[in-house]
């Protein structure tokens, strides 16, 4: 999923902002879940984009551990960027081995698209709006206007992320797909 939206995702416009089809998307997870074999390549990208980001969704804890919840949303009211990235990178040392390595690709790919925004009108801001939702929830539900409020600060902590991904990640971020 991850190489398919690297390959395709730089170069189609709204990625991860437009749902592929709910039919499709229902049928082809249940194809995965079962382990039947499934060629993405020959489906829409914009389904590809919602499986993974059900998929996302669907990380007991999430990927960035609702039980380091107030620490994550907090990373943002620090001081400078160089504070700011200190702190995300003791965060992410906390996080199971598994979730750092997906963690890693998918802001790979995240960077991939963010560098073709132009084209693509998925600059760093709309990519964190879209998917950052899938990455962190808070370990128990809240009011509405709590939850809207948290929302933002995630998706001004995954923008932060994505635009800084190379030193928060290394800059072999970059070359993570190798020449696909």
């Amino acid at each position: 999923m991850l190489s398919l939206l690297y390959q395709e995702g730089p170069s189609t416009k709204g990625i991860f902002r437009r749902s592929g089809s709910a039919k499709t998307c229902k049928e082809l997870k249940e194809k995965l879940d079962s382990g039947a074999e499934v060629d993405l390549a020959c489906e829409s990208i914009f389904v590809t984009a919602s499986l993974f980001k059900d998929f996302l969704r669907n990380i007991p804890g999430s990927i960035l551990s609702s039980q380091l919840c107030d620490k994550w949303v907090s990373v943002m009211d620090q001081g400078n960027n160089e504070e700011k990235i200190k702190s995300i990178q003791r965060l992410i040392d906390q996080l199971p081995r598994a979730n750092v390595v997906l963690l890693r690709y998918l802001f790979g790919v995240l960077h991939g698209i963010e560098m073709r925004s132009e084209e693509n009108q998925m600059n760093a801001f709309n990519l964190a709006i879209c998917i950052a939702p899938s990455l962190l929830w808070p370990p128990v539900s809240s009011t509405p206007d709590i939850e809207s409020e948290f929302t933002k600060k995630v998706s001004s902590l995954v923008q932060f992320l994505t635009e800084n991904c190379c030193r928060i990640f290394g800059e072999e971020i970059t070359s993570l797909f190798g020449e696909i």
